[in-house]
């Protein structure tokens, strides 16, 4: 690629990741692989040494690229590596699907493009299994790092993970994007936890363009989902006030992950494996907890959210209890 090219690739890596309008505008299906942007998929070498420039004081230059016209005017050999690009990250999309973990296919197909330049004979399913047996992602770098022969320093792919996530919403996270459920709530809010969320008054969701940080408040956690609209990568008004019911102590909730937990103040999002997200105005961002370690008092279901048969069973069977002892 020639440096011209990646000069201007720089360019549109600050312009591009610092505006999700503009993203939309340029990015089409025969350019996106992974989180819709072109740095990820033309020079991810490029993108990743320009994120020390995006920031509160980043010059981003008034770009027009159409990105039909960006591609025809890559040579013979740029358009390969672009085509090779995409179709690996295709390949890698499908094999996570194919091993259950198609939540983390933006991670995979992120590390894949900034570091695997060189890696030969590249197998989509053997490194999609690294990520459904890993634990943490501490251990999936170490096992990337030890089957390929890499040096993927840790705290490095933190920072950029949590750039790129901040700067998009995972669209692999949904089961189901046509409907709000449970499941898809629980989802979304451990991608606000792993992707740095931050607490701010009256936010749910939406991007600060000052420091580029995507922020909710305790209520705001929820109805960001409620309002966001996967289709369209836009969020809504449709919800302003989190209504909830509360249906009983934690000693009568279904194990399902979606539910929301209640301490008298503060809302919590059940995800499952007795682990709740919440966010936080004391600590000041999405954190997670072990459920036995706060102060959760009850469960509650929010108007809005579907849920499955298991959780209107609890109902009715709590409902019935308390006919009985009246």
């Amino acid at each position: 690629m020639s440096a011209t090219v990646a000069a201007a690739l720089k360019k549109a890596a600050i312009y591009i990741l610092g505006d999700e309008k503009k993203r939309g505008k340029l990015v089409t299906v025969v350019l996106s692989a992974a989180v819709g942007m072109l740095l990820l998929l033309c020079a991810p070498a490029v993108m990743l040494s320009s994120l020390g420039e995006v920031g509160e004081e980043a010059q981003v230059p008034e770009l027009h690229i159409n990105a039909d016209d960006f591609y025809s005017s890559l040579d013979s050999e740029s358009r390969q590596k672009l085509d090779d690009i995409r179709s690996a990250g295709n390949d890698i999309a499908n094999a996570m699907d194919e091993k259950g973990v198609k939540v983390q296919t933006i991670k995979a197909q992120l590390i894949y493009m900034s570091y695997f330049d060189e890696v030969q004979n590249f197998n989509a399913e053997s490194y999609a299994n690294l990520f459904a047996v890993a634990p943490n992602d501490s251990d999936l770098i170490a096992a990337i790092n030890s089957t390929y022969g890499l040096e993927i320093d840790y705290d490095e792919f933190v920072r950029t993970y949590t750039f790129v996530m901040n700067s998009t919403l995972n669209s692999y996270m949904f089961n189901d994007a046509g409907s709000k459920n449970c499941s898809d709530l629980a989802a979304w809010a451990e991608n606000a936890f792993i992707s740095g969320w931050g607490y701010k008054s009256g936010a749910a969701g939406e991007r600060d363009e000052t420091d580029r940080i995507r922020y909710a408040d305790n209520a705001g956690l929820v109805l960001g989902y409620l309002n966001y609209d996967p289709t369209d990568k836009l969020f809504n008004s449709d919800y302003d006030t989190l209504v909830y019911t509360e249906q009983g102590g934690l000693d009568t909730m279904p194990e399902t992950a979606g539910i929301g937990l209640f301490d008298g103040s503060k809302h919590g999002i059940y995800i499952g494996n007795g682990e709740v997200v919440f966010s936080s105005a004391d600590c000041g961002y999405v954190t997670k907890e072990n459920v036995s370690n706060g102060s959760w008092t009850s469960w509650c279901t929010y108007e809005g959210i579907d849920y499955p048969q298991e959780v209107t069973d609890a109902i009715e069977s709590l409902n019935e209890d308390s006919s009985l002892e009246n």
